[in-house]
Protein backbone atom coordinates (compact mmCIF):
# COMPACT_ATOMS: atom_id res chain seq x y z
CA UNK A 1 0.00 0.00 0.00
CA UNK A 2 1.49 3.38 -1.12
CA UNK A 3 2.28 6.01 1.59
CA UNK A 4 -0.19 8.88 2.01
CA UNK A 5 3.01 11.16 3.26
CA UNK A 6 5.38 12.85 0.72
CA UNK A 7 8.68 11.51 0.17
CA UNK A 8 12.03 12.86 -1.27
CA UNK A 9 12.69 13.22 -4.78
CA UNK A 10 14.83 10.02 -6.02
CA UNK A 11 18.14 10.27 -7.64
CA UNK A 12 16.80 9.97 -10.69
CA UNK A 13 14.34 13.21 -10.17
CA UNK A 14 15.57 16.05 -12.59
CA UNK A 15 17.71 18.42 -10.37
CA UNK A 16 16.75 21.27 -8.25
CA UNK A 17 18.38 24.52 -10.01
CA UNK A 18 20.77 24.96 -6.56
CA UNK A 19 21.89 21.23 -6.67
CA UNK A 20 22.95 22.23 -10.57
CA UNK A 21 24.77 24.98 -9.60
CA UNK A 22 26.39 22.96 -6.36
CA UNK A 23 27.72 20.30 -8.93
CA UNK A 24 29.63 22.83 -10.94
CA UNK A 25 31.99 23.05 -7.68
CA UNK A 26 34.37 21.55 -6.03
CA UNK A 27 33.90 19.51 -3.07
CA UNK A 28 34.03 21.92 0.09
CA UNK A 29 37.86 21.33 1.26
CA UNK A 30 37.46 21.36 4.99
CA UNK A 31 35.43 18.73 4.95
CA UNK A 32 37.50 16.46 4.37
CA UNK A 33 39.78 17.27 7.23
CA UNK A 34 36.95 16.80 10.20
CA UNK A 35 38.55 13.09 10.67
CA UNK A 36 41.78 14.35 11.37
CA UNK A 37 40.66 17.17 13.87
CA UNK A 38 38.98 14.71 15.68
CA UNK A 39 42.41 13.05 15.88
CA UNK A 40 43.80 16.17 17.19
CA UNK A 41 41.35 16.66 19.59
CA UNK A 42 41.36 13.57 21.71
CA UNK A 43 44.67 14.51 22.60
CA UNK A 44 45.10 14.57 26.33
CA UNK A 45 46.36 18.69 26.37
CA UNK A 46 43.23 19.25 23.64
CA UNK A 47 44.15 20.14 19.98
CA UNK A 48 46.42 22.78 18.29
CA UNK A 49 44.44 24.11 15.48
CA UNK A 50 46.79 25.39 13.19
CA UNK A 51 44.26 24.53 9.90
CA UNK A 52 42.90 27.88 9.37
CA UNK A 53 44.11 31.10 9.19
CA UNK A 54 41.35 32.86 11.58
CA UNK A 55 42.61 35.64 14.31
CA UNK A 56 42.03 34.96 17.87
CA UNK A 57 43.50 38.06 19.45
CA UNK A 58 40.96 41.06 20.88
CA UNK A 59 39.33 43.40 18.57
CA UNK A 60 41.33 46.35 19.34
CA UNK A 61 39.55 48.74 21.92
CA UNK A 62 39.66 51.94 19.51
CA UNK A 63 38.09 49.59 16.87
CA UNK A 64 35.23 48.40 19.24
CA UNK A 65 34.60 51.38 20.33
CA UNK A 66 33.64 52.89 16.81
CA UNK A 67 31.61 49.88 16.30
CA UNK A 68 29.60 50.88 19.88
CA UNK A 69 29.53 54.39 18.98
CA UNK A 70 27.93 53.75 15.40
CA UNK A 71 25.40 50.86 16.79
CA UNK A 72 22.19 53.16 17.11
CA UNK A 73 22.10 52.88 12.91
CA UNK A 74 18.17 52.30 12.08
CA UNK A 75 18.38 53.03 8.51
CA UNK A 76 19.85 51.65 5.50
CA UNK A 77 23.58 52.08 4.84
CA UNK A 78 24.81 52.56 1.07
CA UNK A 79 26.54 50.01 -0.75
CA UNK A 80 29.11 53.08 -1.49
CA UNK A 81 29.73 53.54 1.71
CA UNK A 82 30.31 56.67 3.56
CA UNK A 83 32.49 59.66 2.49
CA UNK A 84 33.86 59.36 5.65
CA UNK A 85 34.75 55.23 4.77
CA UNK A 86 35.72 56.37 1.36
CA UNK A 87 38.28 59.15 2.64
CA UNK A 88 39.58 56.51 5.11
CA UNK A 89 40.36 53.90 2.36
CA UNK A 90 42.15 56.41 0.13
CA UNK A 91 44.14 57.88 2.55
CA UNK A 92 45.30 54.38 4.09
CA UNK A 93 46.32 53.30 0.24
CA UNK A 94 47.95 56.27 -0.14
CA UNK A 95 49.89 56.78 2.94
CA UNK A 96 50.66 52.61 3.26
CA UNK A 97 50.53 51.68 -0.36
CA UNK A 98 52.32 54.37 -2.20
CA UNK A 99 49.32 55.28 -3.74
CA UNK A 100 48.74 58.42 -5.67
CA UNK A 101 45.99 61.08 -7.35
CA UNK A 102 42.96 58.01 -5.44
CA UNK A 103 39.54 59.48 -5.58
CA UNK A 104 36.31 57.83 -3.89
CA UNK A 105 35.74 56.81 -7.85
CA UNK A 106 38.49 54.37 -7.10
CA UNK A 107 36.95 52.87 -3.97
CA UNK A 108 34.40 49.53 -3.34
CA UNK A 109 33.47 48.92 0.22
CA UNK A 110 33.24 44.58 0.32
CA UNK A 111 31.43 42.74 2.59
CA UNK A 112 34.77 40.66 3.50
CA UNK A 113 37.08 39.80 0.55
CA UNK A 114 35.55 36.43 0.32
CA UNK A 115 32.53 37.10 -1.37
CA UNK A 116 33.92 39.55 -3.72
CA UNK A 117 36.31 36.90 -5.08
CA UNK A 118 33.60 34.13 -5.10
CA UNK A 119 30.97 36.92 -7.36
CA UNK A 120 33.36 38.81 -9.01
CA UNK A 121 33.35 36.48 -12.71
CA UNK A 122 29.34 36.97 -12.29
CA UNK A 123 29.23 40.35 -11.41
CA UNK A 124 31.82 41.03 -14.69
CA UNK A 125 29.35 39.29 -16.54
CA UNK A 126 31.86 36.40 -17.36
CA UNK A 127 30.36 32.98 -18.87
CA UNK A 128 30.55 30.32 -21.05
CA UNK A 129 33.81 30.87 -23.05
CA UNK A 130 35.59 33.17 -20.88
CA UNK A 131 38.30 32.07 -19.07
CA UNK A 132 39.80 33.18 -15.40
CA UNK A 133 43.43 32.81 -14.54
CA UNK A 134 44.88 32.10 -10.89
CA UNK A 135 48.33 30.96 -9.36
CA UNK A 136 48.62 27.10 -9.78
CA UNK A 137 48.82 27.12 -6.22
CA UNK A 138 45.67 29.34 -4.75
CA UNK A 139 43.56 30.48 -2.52
CA UNK A 140 40.49 27.81 -3.60
CA UNK A 141 37.82 30.91 -3.82
CA UNK A 142 39.79 31.61 -7.32
CA UNK A 143 38.53 28.21 -9.25
CA UNK A 144 34.46 28.64 -7.05
CA UNK A 145 34.14 32.25 -8.63
CA UNK A 146 35.19 31.27 -12.71
CA UNK A 147 33.36 27.58 -12.04
CA UNK A 148 30.00 29.99 -10.55
CA UNK A 149 30.01 32.01 -13.70
CA UNK A 150 30.85 28.97 -15.83
CA UNK A 151 33.56 29.92 -17.13
CA UNK A 152 36.89 28.11 -17.27
CA UNK A 153 39.44 28.35 -14.64
CA UNK A 154 42.76 27.97 -15.62
CA UNK A 155 45.78 27.78 -13.72
CA UNK A 156 49.42 29.58 -14.27
CA UNK A 157 53.45 29.51 -13.26
CA UNK A 158 53.99 32.97 -15.34
CA UNK A 159 51.00 34.58 -15.90
CA UNK A 160 52.66 36.48 -19.28
CA UNK A 161 52.90 32.85 -20.65
CA UNK A 162 49.47 32.60 -20.62
CA UNK A 163 47.28 32.55 -23.94
CA UNK A 164 45.46 35.47 -23.62
CA UNK A 165 42.45 34.36 -26.33
CA UNK A 166 39.18 34.69 -24.09
CA UNK A 167 41.10 35.45 -20.96
CA UNK A 168 39.00 37.92 -19.20
CA UNK A 169 40.19 38.37 -15.51
CA UNK A 170 43.79 37.46 -14.25
CA UNK A 171 44.07 37.02 -10.63
CA UNK A 172 47.87 38.17 -8.87
CA UNK A 173 48.04 37.06 -4.78
CA UNK A 174 50.76 38.66 -3.21
CA UNK A 175 51.88 37.92 -0.64
CA UNK A 176 50.25 34.63 -1.74
CA UNK A 177 48.02 32.33 0.21
CA UNK A 178 49.15 29.10 1.16
CA UNK A 179 53.06 29.93 -0.09
CA UNK A 180 53.61 33.20 1.32
CA UNK A 181 55.43 33.96 -1.76
CA UNK A 182 56.45 37.63 -2.72
CA UNK A 183 56.29 39.02 -5.85
CA UNK A 184 58.60 41.89 -6.56
CA UNK A 185 57.74 45.69 -8.27
CA UNK A 186 59.46 44.34 -11.61
CA UNK A 187 57.52 41.17 -11.69
CA UNK A 188 54.32 43.24 -10.68
CA UNK A 189 54.86 45.98 -13.30
CA UNK A 190 55.84 43.48 -16.14
CA UNK A 191 52.50 41.44 -15.37
CA UNK A 192 50.62 44.90 -15.51
CA UNK A 193 51.99 45.76 -18.35
CA UNK A 194 51.12 42.27 -20.27
CA UNK A 195 47.15 42.19 -18.99
CA UNK A 196 46.60 45.65 -20.42
CA UNK A 197 48.47 44.83 -23.91
CA UNK A 198 46.14 42.14 -24.07
CA UNK A 199 43.02 43.79 -22.58
CA UNK A 200 43.03 41.27 -19.27
CA UNK A 201 41.32 42.76 -16.27
CA UNK A 202 43.93 42.09 -13.60
CA UNK A 203 43.07 41.68 -9.81
CA UNK A 204 45.60 41.66 -7.23
CA UNK A 205 44.99 40.07 -3.72
CA UNK A 206 46.52 41.85 -1.38
CA UNK A 207 44.60 41.23 1.91
CA UNK A 208 47.90 40.01 3.58
CA UNK A 209 50.21 42.84 2.46
CA UNK A 210 50.60 44.17 6.28
CA UNK A 211 52.21 41.20 7.07
CA UNK A 212 55.61 40.79 5.58
CA UNK A 213 58.37 39.32 7.20
CA UNK A 214 61.05 38.57 4.87
CA UNK A 215 60.87 41.34 2.57
CA UNK A 216 58.49 44.30 1.82
CA UNK A 217 55.37 43.40 -0.16
CA UNK A 218 54.28 45.72 -2.84
CA UNK A 219 50.80 46.93 -4.09
CA UNK A 220 50.01 47.26 -7.94
CA UNK A 221 48.29 50.52 -6.91
CA UNK A 222 52.32 51.63 -6.72
CA UNK A 223 53.19 53.99 -9.26
CA UNK A 224 55.81 52.12 -10.44
CA UNK A 225 54.03 49.59 -10.51
CA UNK A 226 50.71 50.55 -12.60
CA UNK A 227 52.00 53.42 -14.18
CA UNK A 228 50.66 56.25 -12.44
CA UNK A 229 47.23 54.95 -14.36
CA UNK A 230 44.73 52.45 -12.24
CA UNK A 231 43.28 51.61 -16.17
CA UNK A 232 42.49 47.76 -15.75
CA UNK A 233 43.98 46.74 -12.04
CA UNK A 234 42.51 46.41 -9.07
CA UNK A 235 43.56 45.96 -5.21
CA UNK A 236 41.89 44.13 -3.15
CA UNK A 237 42.17 44.43 0.86
CA UNK A 238 40.58 43.09 4.24
CA UNK A 239 41.11 44.35 7.75
CA UNK A 240 40.35 40.39 9.06
CA UNK A 241 44.17 39.45 9.50
CA UNK A 242 45.43 42.93 9.81
CA UNK A 243 43.16 44.09 12.33
CA UNK A 244 41.66 40.98 14.29
CA UNK A 245 38.55 41.87 11.74
CA UNK A 246 37.51 38.26 10.09
CA UNK A 247 33.80 38.81 12.00
CA UNK A 248 33.32 42.18 11.30
CA UNK A 249 33.51 41.35 7.39
CA UNK A 250 35.76 44.26 6.30
CA UNK A 251 37.06 44.69 3.22
CA UNK A 252 37.78 46.95 0.10
CA UNK A 253 38.86 46.73 -3.86
CA UNK A 254 40.88 49.95 -5.21
CA UNK A 255 41.33 50.68 -8.43
CA UNK A 256 39.67 51.12 -12.18
CA UNK A 257 37.05 53.71 -11.92
CA UNK A 258 35.40 52.15 -14.43
CA UNK A 259 35.54 48.76 -13.41
CA UNK A 260 34.59 49.86 -9.69
CA UNK A 261 31.44 52.30 -10.84
CA UNK A 262 30.21 49.26 -12.80
CA UNK A 263 30.30 46.86 -9.92
CA UNK A 264 29.37 49.69 -7.73
CA UNK A 265 25.76 49.76 -9.85
CA UNK A 266 25.38 46.06 -9.86
CA UNK A 267 25.76 45.82 -6.10
CA UNK A 268 23.42 48.40 -5.43
CA UNK A 269 20.86 46.44 -7.44
CA UNK A 270 22.26 43.09 -5.15
CA UNK A 271 21.97 45.19 -1.57
CA UNK A 272 25.71 44.09 -1.02
CA UNK A 273 25.83 46.45 2.02
CA UNK A 274 28.51 46.73 4.50
CA UNK A 275 26.44 47.90 7.75
CA UNK A 276 27.36 51.34 8.93
CA UNK A 277 29.15 50.22 12.61
CA UNK A 278 31.17 48.13 10.50
CA UNK A 279 31.76 50.91 7.89
CA UNK A 280 32.46 53.16 11.43
CA UNK A 281 34.66 50.53 12.40
CA UNK A 282 36.64 50.37 9.42
CA UNK A 283 36.96 53.77 9.55
CA UNK A 284 38.86 53.50 13.01
CA UNK A 285 40.80 50.76 11.73
CA UNK A 286 42.91 52.08 8.63
CA UNK A 287 43.43 55.44 10.93
CA UNK A 288 45.39 53.36 13.50
CA UNK A 289 48.87 52.06 12.83
CA UNK A 290 49.93 51.07 16.29
CA UNK A 291 47.45 48.12 16.37
CA UNK A 292 48.58 46.51 13.62
CA UNK A 293 52.11 47.00 14.53
CA UNK A 294 51.25 45.66 18.23
CA UNK A 295 49.59 42.68 16.26
CA UNK A 296 52.64 42.12 13.80
CA UNK A 297 54.75 41.46 17.22
CA UNK A 298 52.34 38.74 17.92
CA UNK A 299 52.51 36.82 14.86
CA UNK A 300 56.40 37.08 14.57
CA UNK A 301 56.75 35.59 17.90
CA UNK A 302 54.71 32.64 16.80
CA UNK A 303 55.66 32.37 13.74
CA UNK A 304 59.82 32.65 14.94
CA UNK A 305 58.33 29.56 17.49
CA UNK A 306 57.19 27.13 14.94
CA UNK A 307 59.19 27.59 12.42
CA UNK A 308 62.33 26.59 14.55
CA UNK A 309 59.99 23.44 16.10
CA UNK A 310 59.14 22.22 12.88
CA UNK A 311 62.51 22.77 11.24
CA UNK A 312 63.89 20.42 14.45
CA UNK A 313 61.51 18.04 13.38
CA UNK A 314 62.85 17.63 9.60
CA UNK A 315 60.70 20.44 8.06
CA UNK A 316 61.80 22.38 5.11
CA UNK A 317 59.91 25.78 5.05
CA UNK A 318 59.84 27.18 2.09
CA UNK A 319 58.89 30.81 0.44
CA UNK A 320 56.75 31.95 3.78
CA UNK A 321 59.05 35.10 3.38
CA UNK A 322 55.23 37.01 4.18
CA UNK A 323 51.39 36.15 4.93
CA UNK A 324 50.55 34.15 8.37
CA UNK A 325 51.58 30.79 7.36
CA UNK A 326 54.51 28.43 7.41
CA UNK A 327 54.51 26.30 3.89
CA UNK A 328 56.44 23.16 5.12
CA UNK A 329 56.76 19.96 3.50
CA UNK A 330 58.86 16.64 4.69
CA UNK A 331 58.70 15.19 1.08
CA UNK A 332 56.01 12.99 1.71
CA UNK A 333 52.30 12.85 0.49
CA UNK A 334 50.39 15.62 2.60
CA UNK A 335 47.69 13.84 4.16
CA UNK A 336 50.49 11.77 5.74
CA UNK A 337 51.73 14.46 7.51
CA UNK A 338 48.35 15.79 8.48
CA UNK A 339 48.00 12.86 10.33
CA UNK A 340 51.01 12.06 11.93
CA UNK A 341 51.07 15.32 13.22
CA UNK A 342 47.45 14.97 14.23
CA UNK A 343 48.67 12.18 16.54
CA UNK A 344 50.50 14.94 18.58
CA UNK A 345 47.08 17.17 18.62
CA UNK A 346 47.99 19.37 15.52
CA UNK A 347 45.68 20.05 13.06
CA UNK A 348 47.53 21.47 9.59
CA UNK A 349 46.11 22.29 6.13
CA UNK A 350 47.05 19.78 3.63
CA UNK A 351 48.50 21.33 0.79
CA UNK A 352 46.71 19.75 -1.77
CA UNK A 353 43.28 21.99 -0.78
CA UNK A 354 45.50 24.63 -2.81
CA UNK A 355 46.47 22.74 -5.67
CA UNK A 356 48.24 19.60 -7.04
CA UNK A 357 51.38 21.18 -6.90
CA UNK A 358 50.97 21.28 -3.16
CA UNK A 359 50.45 17.92 -2.54
CA UNK A 360 53.88 17.08 -0.72
CA UNK A 361 53.14 20.12 1.34
CA UNK A 362 51.51 20.90 4.65
CA UNK A 363 50.26 25.14 5.65
CA UNK A 364 50.66 25.71 8.94
CA UNK A 365 48.94 29.13 10.29
CA UNK A 366 50.38 31.04 13.38
CA UNK A 367 46.89 32.29 14.01
CA UNK A 368 46.62 30.17 17.74
CA UNK A 369 47.42 31.62 20.86
CA UNK A 370 50.52 32.26 22.86
CA UNK A 371 49.51 29.26 24.97
CA UNK A 372 48.45 27.05 22.68
CA UNK A 373 51.56 27.71 19.73
CA UNK A 374 53.45 26.82 23.01
CA UNK A 375 52.39 23.60 23.16
CA UNK A 376 52.37 22.79 19.76
CA UNK A 377 56.49 23.49 19.97
CA UNK A 378 56.88 21.40 22.80
CA UNK A 379 54.91 18.57 21.18
CA UNK A 380 57.08 18.78 18.25
CA UNK A 381 59.90 19.29 20.11
CA UNK A 382 59.35 15.80 21.83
Amino acid sequence: MASSSASPASPASPASPASAVSARLPEFPWDRLEPYKAAAAAHGDGIVDLSVGTPVDPVPELIRQALADAADSPGYPTVWGTAALRDAVTGWCERRLGAAGLAHRNVLPLVGSKEFVAWLPTQLGLGPGDRVAYPRLAYPTYEVGARLARAEPVVYDDPTELDPRGLRLLWLNSPSNPTGRVLDAALLARTVAWAREHGVLLVADECYLELGWETEPVSVLRPDVCGGSYEGVVAVHSLSKRSNLAGYRAAFAVGDEAVLGELLHIRKHGGMMVPAPVQAATVAALGDDAHVARQRERYAARRAALRTALEGRGFRIEHSEASLYLWATRDEPCWDTVGDLSKLGVLVAPGDFYGEAGEQFVRVAFTATDERVAAAVRRLES
